[in-house]
């Protein structure tokens, strides 16, 4: 996955070793730009304030502001900001609460470095990047919901119809799957699904999924 822009990229992490291992595997890709490093918490807010990066990779467990007190603080006031989290914590609970607060991705400190590398292009040009270990935990605990809420306006305006499909989505059913129980054609679902995508303001199925969860569409 390639992007038409150079990516101004922010580590924040108190190991400095790590810190170090992540910038020389970063430094020489292509469209990536370091813009600074953070050694805490508030070294990071503070760096936020100065010069405002593309996409921030970002440690959960930090001196003088954590990763999770932060992440509410960034989403707050820097909306456009991709936020990645790296963590060595693998906890399925952990995973989701991030992403609900507003982590575009979680990536474990484990994990390849092409492949951190591919989540920071992915949540560029698709807003989330949804590993094995993401998907497992969002799709888990949306599959625990026991039934679509009843219809309410919403910030996007869903009906019952669309919050029946978003619920089937959340359950990993494919479009032939979905149009079965709904009964309607598969062409037909996949344009709901792009109305879908439209009204919530995602590019992605991963996005939609994201929205629901975060909005509270599914109980």
């Amino acid at each position: 996955m390639k992007t038409e822009k150079i990516i101004r990229l922010a580590l924040a992490d108190d190991h400095k070793i790590f810190r170090d291992g992540l910038r020389n595997t970063l430094k020489d890709k292509e469209y990536i730009k370091i813009l600074w490093e953070a050694e805490d918490g508030k070294d990071m807010t503070h760096k936020l304030k100065m010069k405002e990066p593309d996409v921030l990779l970002m440690d959960i467990r930090m001196p003088e502001m954590d990763g999770i007190e932060a992440i509410k603080l960034i989403r707050h006031t820097y909306e456009n900001l991709k936020i990645i989290v790296l963590s060595m914590y693998d906890d399925q609970e952990i995973i989701t609460k991030m992403m609900e607060m507003g982590a575009n991705s979680y990536l474990t400190k484990t994990t390849d470095p092409e492949e951190i590398y591919q989540a920071i292009l992915t949540c560029m040009n698709e807003d989330f990047y949804f590993n094995d270990l993401v998907n497992t935990a969002v799709l888990l605990k949306l599959q625990h919901k026991k039934s679509v809420r009843h219809f309410y306006p919403t910030p996007a305006q869903f009906n019952e119809k669309e919050l029946r499909i978003i619920k089937l989505i959340s359950e990993d059913k494919t479009t032939e799957e979905i149009s079965k129980e709904v009964f309607l054609s598969p062409r037909t679902i996949e344009t709901i699904r792009q109305a879908m995508k439209q009204k919530a303001g995602v590019k992605t199925i991963a996005g939609l999924i994201m929205f629901a969860m975060r909005n509270k569409l599914l109980e």
